[in-house]
């Protein structure tokens, strides 16, 4: 009586298969997390070609084209009352850009519309945006320092919007002439805002906005009804507008899109050439 012997995969097909595993893991391991991992703290621009027309509207449909990033808010470092009580913890921030302005959008949930701010214990809905006026070096958050000051683009649902320069914390100066302009919308119980303004500026105290350099970024957020004002506020930490050169942006993704597509190919072509085998492998087995 023969001696039977345990059936297994051809030598062949078990080496393809392997090799064909190890391409799987480093694509899923190395290439995916690249292409779909963005710099921290990064939200990316949009750029239309066009004159912006559609993006100075804050419920246009041009927005769903930047892609949206959430921000965290926590209340801020000051001695006014009730400071850390704040009421937004998060805020949505989309950017776009054409050749020659700068639009942020600016949104975040709040189920009252705060526009009354005539008695002294009614506050109205705020909102800012912080640069640094030297996009070169990333001044102290709280309003810049002396040495490196901050213009502040602010609105209020009572006021409206106004440009500000500051130099530390209660330094704040109002430009006479805003080159900022603020749109709003109320949609879904949400504030939606669109600031814009050009890129470039020919004030010495404006942030100048090069298209070679990345551009930081913060954000605040006040609630009219939670009685926030002043320093009672909800902030980020700095944010960064991609506009130098780096490694992010279209030429990388598509790069690594296509290195990724080609792993895919090679994986495909090795297991079908091993279940190729495999099967005339088999058809020579039989009797």
């Amino acid at each position: 009586m023969a001696e039977g012997r345990a059936a297994g995969p051809p030598p062949d097909r078990t080496r393809a298969l392997t090799a064909a595993l190890a391409v799987v893991v480093l694509a899923s391991a190395v290439l995916a997390p690249m292409v779909a991992g963005r710099p921290a703290n990064q939200i990316p621009i949009h750029h239309d070609p066009g004159e912006g027309a559609e993006l100075a509207e804050p419920t246009s449909p041009e927005w769903e084209e930047a892609p949206p990033v959430t921000v965290p808010l926590s209340s801020a470092p000051s001695s006014v009352p009730e400071a850390d009580s704040t009421s937004v913890p998060r805020a949505a921030v989309r950017a776009a850009r054409t050749d020659e302005r700068l639009f942020v959008r600016f949104s975040w949930a709040d189920a009252t519309a705060d526009r009354n701010a005539a008695s002294p214990r009614t506050f109205a809905d705020a909102a800012a945006v912080q640069f640094p006026v030297n996009t070169s070096a990333r001044p102290p958050i709280a309003m810049g320092s002396t040495r490196n000051a901050v213009n502040v683009w602010y609105w209020s649902a009572s006021e409206g919007s106004e440009e500000l320069l500051a130099g530390g914390a209660g330094s704040t100066t109002e430009f006479r002439n805003a080159s900022v302009e603020v749109t709003t919308a109320r949609e879904d119980g949400r504030w939606v805002l669109v600031y814009a303004r050009d890129l470039r500026t020919g004030s010495p105290n404006r942030t100048s906005i090069a298209l070679e350099q990345d551009v930081d970024v913060a954000f605040a957020v006040w609630n009219g009804s939670n009685m926030e004002r002043s320093g009672r506020k909800a902030v980020s930490e700095w944010y960064h507008l991609p506009f130098g050169p780096g490694p992010q942006g279209p030429p990388y993704e598509t790069i690594l899109w296509t290195v990724a597509g080609l792993a895919i190919a090679v994986v495909a072509s090795v297991t079908g050439a091993a279940v190729f085998r495999s099967r005339e492998q088999e058809r020579g087995d039989e009797p």
